[in-house]
């Protein structure tokens, strides 16, 4: 067996796990990469799907930044939906169905063709800490395996804990066993941990299923892709997905298991995800409600197995049966598996730096559920970043961190180290405040230069990039000089019913309109759209958002502007808050607590008022 010394170890081979040992290998770093059980790499435990909102905008940062994550759902895809349309291009979200068995062959294929990175399968029962400092990791079958940083990307698996109405077993997923040793270990070092919890919907064979009495859900007419790079091609088909109902029978049979319900009995302590709650949770919480709705999503091309989106659910499987049987198109379903929930550790996230590295070990970092997020995209990217600034550590390079104004991903990361979370973090657009700068059509042109300069991103992306760029240039600066006639328009603007020009007029000018898009001027200008032909898709829409948008980009350009000076003003790790006694003994305990990277990151910090941060600017002036 190989004994050298890893560079990183990364535990885990989930979809935070495969992001980091693939970025850290992709950046010049030897990698092993430690997993439970080799067939299930990059399993998708839950639903068959990548995307959606504002994780949409997050798979295409990944991407742009040369993760694989956009890659593996192009080439595993069964439906393409951008979400949102009808709202501004700030809320345009890409989310694909996916077959569940080839997504995860292909991210082990992608890893295994990954140059300096190996695979170990066993249970890292115990990390080697000395002097401060992680130095290797001891497993399951008593094997040591010497490195210089470890990811820890447990999952659900720490202490995991399966229940099913009033059964109860130790399991990290279903028919996998729990992982022990680290929490404990961790927890007698000075960590804080929690518990959490998440739930899966039972899966039906589709063969039994009455497809005619549900709402068909078919993928977008001219589908789109994950990925900005050549290697992956948008769908020529695609598998439905369909849409029913509970309804008040559904709802009071369910409600007679809820006396044997872990999550009404009191046997979860945990807190779950607020916005992906359990059929039970629901009915309690929305009791006004007759139905609710039920995605039923095909798992695959070719597997009858269906998944029940909206069907989240911990109560006995013989009450899941019986309300699955009372839902249209369900009376005859046959059950694969009950759902069930799933209970686990966590640490408050307010332990690490922006980097991902605990703040008690050097060279341990954490990624994906382990911070207390949920979902496969809050985890993939956390994977990537910590795979990232491991790669640096050990290199001894600087930190790679993302501003709010950077990324979604810079969001959600700040968002865990400074504000901690106390129930399973999800990502929504509203968490931006950024969001105009942060869509989902530009993250390449935000990140491949960052991706590219790390050795992330390879240069055949880097020149199709910048070709883009030239292109939006190109279109936008045509946009701004072409001008007119009323002759050429009016027809098209009457057609709109928007108001009519009197005069020649430049297009971009009329693209401000609300009624009007790209497509539309191109009716009414031949020198138009002789012109457009030339360019690319991406290209032609990039530069209508920009030209349409552009006050509210400018807008949102100079605030993050103004606000970043604050992250520019670095704080010292070892700096002692305790003594600008002026502040308020709130703010210098938390502030002492989580040792801020900079006076940007403090003042986002919950609990600190904008009167301790203008008290600790005088101070750092004096």
């Amino acid at each position: 067996m190989n004994k050298q010394v890893y560079d990183i170890v990364v535990v885990g081979a989930g979809h935070a796990g495969c992001e980091a040992a693939a970025a850290a290998a992709n950046m010049g770093s030897k990698v092993l990469l430690v997993t439970m059980n080799m067939q299930t790499i990059a399993q998708m435990s839950c639903n068959p799907a990548m995307g959606g909102v504002a994780k949409g905008q997050i798979v295409r940062e990944i991407d742009a930044l040369g993760g694989y994550s956009g890659i593996v759902s192009d080439r595993s895809a069964i439906q393409f939906r951008m979400l949102n349309r009808s709202k501004g291009p700030a809320m345009w979200s890409p989310r694909t169905q996916n077959d569940r068995m080839l997504f995860a062959q292909e991210w082990r294929l992608m890893l295994e063709q990954t140059p300096n990175v190996d695979f170990w399968q066993d249970t890292v029962v115990k990390l080697d800490i000395k002097n401060g400092q992680v130095a290797g990791v001891f497993t399951a079958m008593g094997v040591y395996f010497a490195c210089r940083a470890v990811v820890l990307t447990n999952g659900t698996f720490l202490n995991g804990v399966i229940h099913i109405g009033e059964k109860r077993f130790g399991g990290g997923r279903s028919g996998e066993k729990a992982a022990t040793g680290i929490t404990e270990q961790l927890v007698a070092l000075g960590f804080e941990a929690g518990r959490m919890k998440t739930g899966t919907p039972p899966r039906i064979d589709g063969r039994s299923l009455d497809y005619s009495k549900m709402e068909e859900q078919p993928g977008d007419e001219v589908p789109g892709k994950f990925s900005y790079s050549r290697e992956t091609r948008a769908l020529s088909k695609q598998r439905s997905c369909w849409i029913t109902y509970t309804n008040p029978e559904v709802h009071d049979i369910l409600k007679t298991g809820f006396d044997k319900s872990p999550m009404y009995t009191g046997r979860i302590q945990g807190l779950g995800p607020r916005y992906c709650p359990s059929i039970e949770d629901k009915i309690n919480r929305f009791a006004e409600r007759d139905r609710h709705q039920i995605f039923v999503e095909p798992e695959g091309w070719h597997t009858v197995e269906v998944y029940v989106n909206g069907f989240s659910t911990s109560l006995p499987e013989d009450v899941q049966q019986q309300a699955l049987n009372s839902i249209p198109g369900f009376e005859q379903a046959k059950m694969f598996r009950p759902g069930y929930a799933i209970e686990y550790d966590y640490f408050p996230p307010t332990q690490l730096f922006s980097s991902l590295q605990t703040k008690q070990i050097h060279n341990l970092f954490f990624a994906g559920q382990i911070n207390g997020t949920t979902g496969y995209e809050e985890a993939a990217c956390q994977g990537l970043m910590a795979g990232i600034n491991a790669h640096n550590r050990v290199h001894e390079k600087e930190a790679f961190l993302l501003k709010r104004s950077d990324a979604y991903i810079g969001v959600l990361i700040d968002d865990l180290v400074n504000k901690g979370t106390d129930e399973p973090y999800r990502m929504f657009t509203s968490r931006a405040e950024y969001r105009i700068l942060l869509r989902q059509d530009n993250a390449d042109l935000r990140l491949s230069e960052m991706g590219h300069n790390m050795g992330l991103l390879p240069e055949t992306r880097w020149e199709d990039v910048q070709e883009k760029l030239a292109q939006t240039q190109a279109i936008t600066k045509y946009l701004q000089k072409l001008s007119v006639d009323p002759e050429e328009m009016n027809g098209v603007l009457e057609a709109l019913e928007t108001p009519v020009i009197n005069q020649k007029v430049k297009l971009d000018g009329l693209l401000m309109r609300p009624q009007l898009g790209l497509s539309d001027l191109r009716k009414g200008s031949t020198l138009l759209d002789n012109f457009l032909k030339d360019y690319s898709t991406e290209a032609v829409e990039e530069a209508e958002i920009q030209l349409k948008y552009a006050p509210y980009i400018e807008k949102e350009h100079e605030l993050a502007q103004r606000l970043g000076q604050l992250d520019d003003i670095r704080m010292r790790e070892d700096f002692d808050y305790q003594q600008v006694t002026a502040m308020s003994k709130e703010a210098r305990e938390k502030l002492s607590r989580l040792k801020p990277a900079s006076l940007g990151q403090a003042s986002r910090v919950s609990g600190i008022s904008p009167s301790d941060i203008s008290i600790l600017m005088v101070y750092l002036n004096k």
